[in-house]
């Protein structure tokens, strides 16, 4: 079965970095492309990044110029490197699978991300 698992979250200052990973099994996984979401306490989910299958990412406004999405198919992985970390970025991380249209139709448990100011 499709099984997603995210790991690398942890309580990290302002300014400092992490880097997610997701691993991903049950599945062709080079055929599809992936992304990263979060959810802050009390907020909705928000798209933070996604990568197609070739490897062309998108990333949302907030993030971009601070994150990079990456992906290693031999391995089934695929990564999110956190730069220059703000409070605001704190929230759950969330590996999905995305089907043709973008729509999210596996993801994982997440992994926490804690900044503090």
């Amino acid at each position: 079965q499709v099984r997603l698992v995210e790991s690398g979250g942890g309580l990290v200052q302002a300014g400092g970095s992490l880097r997610l990973s997701c691993a991903a099994s049950g599945f062709i996984f080079s055929a599809y492309a992936m992304a990263w979401y979060r959810q802050a306490p009390g907020m909705q989910r928000e798209f933070v990044a996604s990568i197609t299958s070739g490897g062309s990412p998108n990333y949302a406004d907030s993030v971009k110029g601070r994150f990079t999405i990456f992906r290693d198919n031999t391995k089934k992985m695929v990564y999110l490197q956190m730069n220059s970390l703000k409070p605001e970025d704190t929230a759950v991380y969330c590996c999905h699978r995305l089907l043709s249209n973008s729509r999210s139709d596996y993801w994982g448990q997440g992994t926490r991300v804690t900044v503090s100011s």
